[in-house]
């Protein structure tokens, strides 16, 4: 596997030299006597001409919708067949209620099968399964031991072979789709000639407390920024839940890496790197659960962090080769720099300030970031949107949902030392759901050498 064989190693290494570089950026302005924020001004107005431009001056029309039975042009006829897959661990709670709405699509049922793979449950999914078999012949269980390896990706390249649909839909074992979904998916997928589509992430349980309605601004706020990269000739991820991929793209990059903790941001470089286009639908979404708690939240945010440094670190020299477009390197530049630059430069900024009783020099890029951030949650939760209601765009809570973003200033940097200082383990982290709430365990640790 193209990312499988990289040794570990050298990703510690190079979140290393990543750290040194940051922490250098940020604090020499101190330590030279010059500080000015002025660098950052200029920095920060180069990147947020791309940034305003993706967000807000490209118009809403690349994939923004599925279009509804009964509008635009017919259905086809040939709907292509699809298999809908599950990795699931002690999902009890949850996997009996995903089968029951998987039969109720409204699609050709001969051309639609259920694969779940049960990886190495220790509660009751297995005896959920069974029933669910005898009520539904169309569902396929695979069962893996619980020490199998790989975490979900290793349980995905198990029933890979197996497939034999046009289409693989990945979904989590809280996934909601409504009905009429893949009549009105498969087509648009089709017709464009994307290798994979991935459906906007919508909560179900937003009203819960703050945690999960600031989790509700901030899915909104990814797919906006996503659907401005890709119609600025950018890049799409791909985010797990609700990812459509078409069954011979992902055998030709050789299934999903069992060397990552974020199966599908990986998947998504090595998409993009074969020439690949993966699109994005707004409308209808994939409804999952929030996490409910500040610990869940901190834990999982650190998974999503050190996947996404990981493709990175793995792919990078081939990322900048000259084998991309220029508007896609251009894209990833200027998002690597926010998401993942941005935040420990911005805290070695902060620690040098302290150190030498002079003022921040950063702030300019750390308002550029959170002022395309509140942009883009404004400009998300007020668009028309099926699935559950997003939070209502009042003050306080675009207020809320700019000072929620704030916590990946922690939770990066505190990754990336990780991962540079700590011997490498390969940890596969589970959301456990319980129907209405969730939360965030590990779930798998896989030592590595």
């Amino acid at each position: 596997m193209d990312a499988g064989g990289i040794a570990t190693g050298r990703r510690r290494v190079k979140a290393a030299l990543f750290i040194f570089s940051c922490g250098l950026g940020g604090s020499l302005p101190h330590g030279l006597g010059v500080w000015s924020p002025l660098p950052a001004v200029v920095v920060a107005i180069a990147l947020g001409a791309y940034g305003f431009k993706a967000v807000f001056l490209t118009p809403s029309r690349v994939l923004l919708d599925g279009a509804k039975p009964g509008e635009g042009a017919p259905l086809p006829t040939d709907l292509p067949a699809v298999d809908l897959v599950v990795a699931a661990r002690d999902e009890e709670a949850v996997i009996g209620r995903l089968v029951e709405r998987l039969s109720q699509l409204d699609y050709p049922q001969e051309l639609l099968r259920f694969w779940v793979v049960d990886d190495g449950s220790e509660d009751g999914t297995a005896a959920v399964l069974a029933e669910q078999q005898r009520l539904h012949p169309q569902l396929q269980v695979v069962r893996r031991p619980r020490n199998a390896g790989g975490g979900k990706s290793g349980a995905l390249n198990t029933v890979l072979p197996q497939l034999n649909g046009r289409w693989l839909m990945v979904l989590d074992a809280d996934a909601d789709l409504q009905s009429d979904v893949l009549r009105r998916l498969l087509p648009v997928a089709e017709a464009g000639g994307w290798a994979a589509v991935q459906l906007r992430k919508a909560v179900v349980n937003a009203g819960h407390n703050l945690v999960t309605r600031c989790q509700a601004m901030e899915m909104a706020l990814d797919a906006v920024i996503q659907e401005g990269r890709l119609q600025s000739g950018g890049v799409v991820e791909l985010r797990g839940n609700g990812q459509l991929l078409r069954r011979e793209v992902v055998l030709a990059c050789d299934g999903f890496n069992e060397a990552t903790v974020t199966d599908d941001l990986d998947l998504s470089f090595r998409l993009l790197l074969e020439g690949q286009p993966v699109g994005l639908l707004w409308n209808p979404p994939v409804q999952e659960e929030a996490v409910t708690t500040l610990a869940a939240l901190w834990r999982q945010r650190q998974r999503w962090a050190e996947g996404g440094l990981q493709r990175f670190f793995d792919y990078w020299p081939r990322l900048w080769s000259g084998a991309l477009p220029v508007e896609k390197r251009l894209d990833l530049a200027v998002f690597f720099l926010l998401q993942y630059g941005l935040p420990v430069m911005a805290s070695a900024d902060l620690l040098a300030s302290l150190l030498s009783r002079t003022a921040p020099a950063l702030w300019p890029l750390s308002v550029l970031a959170l002022g395309l951030s509140g942009g883009a949650i404004l400009k998300g939760c007020r668009r028309s949107s099926e699935g559950p209601a997003l939070p209502t765009m009042d003050l306080a809570n675009l207020a809320l949902g700019i000072f929620y973003l704030c916590h990946w200033f922690v939770v990066i940097p505190y990754t990336t030392l990780r991962m540079a200082l700590l011997p490498k383990t390969l940890v596969w982290a589970k959301t456990s759901h319980g129907g209405g709430a969730a939360s965030v365990e590990p779930a798998l640790v896989d030592p590595t050498p």
